[in-house]
């Protein structure tokens, strides 16, 4: 059996607990990174999903405004040409 002194104790200890907290820090900061950028990427993705729908109708929409217009401007040129006419 190996006998220490009480400094020659705590040192040792003090080896053991600086090395495993020198393992355990770089994980522990690591896992916490990714767990913050995959929140960031998430928030990130639910306000793509929400900006493709909003795209989604405000093509629909445009759609609409260009139908209506090319069917206000077939209404017009007919309604000069029967003005024409008479």
């Amino acid at each position: 059996m190996i006998n220490f002194t009480s400094k020659q104790a705590i040192l040792i200890v003090g080896i053991i607990f600086a090395t495993i907290l020198g393992l355990y820090l770089p994980k522990i900061y690591i896992k916490n990174n990714i767990y913050y950028t995959s929140r960031d990427i998430n928030k990130l993705y639910s306000h793509y999903i929400s900006l493709k729908e909003e795209n989604k109708a405000l093509s629909q929409q445009l759609e609409d405004m260009k139908f209506k217009n090319q069917i206000l401007d077939t209404i017009i040129l007919q309604y000069k040409m029967n003005e024409e006419k008479w």
